[in-house]
């Protein structure tokens, strides 16, 4: 045992150290990442986005990034399949924990949501945010952008949300509401529309504003190498940011969520495009839309983790390419 960690979380000694806690115990933070608010010397940080007041239907991601901590736990130990490695041995990660939001002032979260992470993005780290509603990503985008420029879109859903927000002549929003955001991105200049790609929709909105859409029916009829390769196409090497609804995956492999649309992909075909996608120059990355009080056995948090882990390992693998 005295090779053997206990709240690699708080105890760890370096930001690349192995955690070796047992799943079942020890503090819960991503990956057993340490959780600290100093942001010297990680490449990439973990962010935990706890809202949930701008869902249309079942609310309860506020207790997604909770919930994706703790099944992420079960990623300690081994080398991550199917990176086949320490993602950490060639990169440092943090958990910077959650982000401060006062649930009696809604119309403050945007701000709050990106000062933070434009605090993290400065730094130079790379930022994997938990949400919360799919509404976070719209500041998150804003952070990301202010950065990069305009920036492509890869987002995995069942919802195009491209629904109006009510934003008036100076983008001023009164809205808060997870299906509007990518509407949003698009009028204000925050994403190029006619680099982004939508994979898994299976709903319909009232306008597209040129984004290339894979439905579900197109992501069941191809491999995960076609689809792969048609986001790889659309996207090219333009800076990207990769967001990640839950709901993208069929009930049957994501039953925790607001939204639940019959028809979507399995878990193991969308982790597989994933992990095809590692020439993408991701940005930035989400994972959103878990809610725990609807899950069974934890198949969404663990859905939700595998995710986010995988983007981490994209990271580490460009990182060790550099």
């Amino acid at each position: 045992m005295a090779s053997k960690s206990i709240d690699n979380a708080f105890t760890a000694k370096s930001l690349r150290d192995a955690a070796t806690d047992p799943t079942y115990a020890g503090a819960l933070s991503f990956m057993r990442r340490r959780y600290t608010k100093k942001l010297i010397g990680a490449d990439a940080v973990v962010l935990g986005i706890p809202f949930d007041a701008a869902v249309s239907n079942r609310p309860g991601a506020r207790f997604g990034p909770q919930a994706i901590r703790r099944a992420s736990a079960i990623f300690d130990n081994d080398p991550q399949y199917p990176f086949s490695r320490d993602l950490f041995e060639a990169m440092s990660v943090i958990d910077y924990g959650d982000v401060m939001l006062d649930y009696g002032h809604h119309w403050k979260t945007p701000r709050l949501i990106e000062a933070e992470a434009t605090k993290i993005i400065e730094s130079g780290a790379f930022l994997l945010s938990l949400g919360g509603d799919h509404f976070v990503t719209w500041p998150l985008l804003k952070a990301h952008a202010a950065r990069h420029g305009p920036l492509a879109l890869v987002h995995f859903d069942a919802h195009q949300d491209t629904w109006s927000d009510d934003a008036d002549d100076a983008g001023e929003i009164e809205r808060i509401d997870h299906g509007s955001f990518v509407a949003r991105a698009v009028r204000q200049g925050v994403i190029e529309p006619e680099h982004s790609i939508q994979i898994g929709i299976r709903t319909h909105a009232p306008e597209d504003f040129g984004i290339r859409i894979m439905p579900g029916h197109e992501v069941e009829d191809l491999s995960a190498q076609a689809i792969a390769d048609a986001i790889l196409a659309h996207v090219g090497d333009r800076p990207c940011y990769l967001t990640f609804d839950i709901d993208c995956l069929d009930p049957a492999f994501a039953p925790g969520t607001g939204t639940p649309v019959a028809g979507g992909p399995s878990s193991a075909k969308i982790l597989s495009v994933l992990r095809k996608l590692g020439s993408l120059n991701i940005c930035g990355a989400d994972v959103v839309e878990v809610a725990p009080a609807y899950d069974h056995a934890d198949i969404t948090a663990i859905a939700g983790a595998t995710v986010a882990m995988y983007m981490l390992g994209l990271r580490a693998e460009r990182l060790s390419a550099r």
